[in-house]
């Protein structure tokens, strides 16, 4: 695709193959960016590639484990093999665990916290040497609005969350000499197929809207725009901001 506001740039998105990782890539692929989509799973990357190569789009599929520090680095040299760049890293891996702190295995809290924290600092890392060597370069973490409010049975999830975006902060002012902005989004509902069982149950999807002040769940649409802001020239002088997109949740 020709003609776009990211024409020219390279991205990374993580946790590509559904959901909110899935329309974001979508949508830089649709304003003319070339993009590495990494997951675990190879049968939904290619499901994507396939889809945007047909529409004109440059897609690279990177079966990718986030909390493996070798899968990280050969994701980013395969990105920079076939495109001579990166420009762009959306840190969108994730998982979620709701269970009760005094009946949750540490083996959880421990596979959150790798997939959701140590995945963004190993990709941030790792992407973040070619950033910091050509002096320009955007990274937008997926946070949550969990990460701002108390919500019982998501200890670890929160966390993990609120790491990111202290990571966030951290790495925005340390890479802002070198001219990196790093910034957040932190989403509230959105109707992905990680909430799908959710949504399903009428009196629990009830519950959940009841609590969100404008009565509905997001459409992953509905991040694009935010997220091309936030890699795009229109940010370069916004550093270490978290976007809240939760229709109020997190304010009542």
């Amino acid at each position: 695709m020709n003609g776009g506001p990211m024409e020219g740039k390279v991205a990374i998105v993580t946790g590509a193959g559904r959901g909110l990782g899935r329309s974001m890539a979508e949508a830089l692929v649709e304003a003319g960016a070339r993009v590495s989509v990494a997951a675990r799973t190879r049968s939904e990357l290619d499901a994507f590639v396939d889809e945007a190569r047909a529409a004109g789009g440059e897609v690279l599929a990177c079966p990718t484990d986030v909390t493996d520090e070798a899968s990280v680095e050969q994701m980013v040299a395969a990105t920079v093999e076939r495109f001579g760049r990166v420009d762009v890293l959306v840190n969108n891996s994730g998982i979620v665990a709701s269970t009760p702190l005094i009946d949750q295995p540490a083996e959880e809290w421990d596979r959150v916290i790798a997939t959701n924290l140590r995945g963004t600092y190993l990709a941030t890392r790792a992407v973040g040497r070619h950033l910091v060597a050509q002096g320009s370069g955007k990274v937008v973490n997926i946070a949550s609005n969990f990460a701002l409010q108390g919500v019982a049975d998501h200890a670890a999830y929160s966390a993990s969350k609120a790491g990111v975006i202290a990571f966030t902060r951290s790495m925005a002012v340390e890479w802002a000499r070198h001219g990196v902005q790093v910034n957040a989004i932190a989403p509230g509902y959105f109707a992905t197929p990680l909430n799908a069982d959710m949504r399903a149950d009428a009196d629990t999807l009830a519950k959940v809207v009841r609590a969100i002040p404008a009565r509905r769940m997001g459409e992953p649409a509905e991040l694009k725009p935010w997220l091309l802001l936030l890699s795009g020239s229109a940010s370069d002088f916004m550093t270490g901001e978290v976007v809240v997109i939760d229709g109020g949740q997190s304010i009542r």
